[in-house]
């Protein structure tokens, strides 16, 4: 074992490690709408499905808690139709204990490590709503939580830009 410099113990002492704890999960909200069958609509219908993601994070009352919101708003259509066939919306949270995260990257990580966590429960319900509301599941595809972090940012910026104008 390599004996380390003192500037190096320092440096390492200096980096606070970033502990991340799940303290609790559960469903804000869930809304599944059998469009198909409430129309009496039958037959093979091939469908198209649409995923919209929307987060929201905020600070808990006790220090270095916060909670994560992930929600989904699933429409699936008939493909080359209009007809819907099912609605599904979902608002899934995470209770978070964090610490040694810097205040400026504190955000990101909230809008991208902490849904990444939640994703595996969120694919889950969907899959088991969708089937047992009628439909083959629905396997969500990974969700790119970076890329859409960096979209709102634009969006927000866009948005900035356009009121100052």
């Amino acid at each position: 074992m390599a004996d380390e410099s003192p500037a190096e113990n320092t440096a390492a002492q200096a980096a606070p490690q970033i502990q991340m704890r799940v303290l609790g999960q559960f469903i804000r909200d869930l809304s599944f709408e059998n469009v198909m069958a409430q129309k009496g609509v039958s037959g093979d219908v091939q469908p198209e499905i649409a995923v919209q993601v929307n987060l929201d994070a905020k600070k808990r009352p006790t220090e270095h808690q916060y909670e994560v919101a992930v929600k989904l708003n699933i429409k699936s259509k008939a493909k080359g139709l209009e007809d819907i066939l099912f609605l599904c919306e979902l608002d899934y949270c995470g209770l978070f204990h964090i610490e040694g995260v810097a205040e400026d990257q504190l955000h990101p990580f909230l809008m991208i490590e902490c849904p990444r966590m939640l994703f595996p429960f969120l694919r889950r319900i969907v899959s088991d709503i969708t089937r047992d509301g009628g439909f083959p599941p629905v396997n969500l595809d990974n969700i790119d939580f970076v890329a859409l972090y960096r979209n709102e940012l634009m969006r927000r910026q866009a948005e900035a830009q356009k009121t100052e104008a």
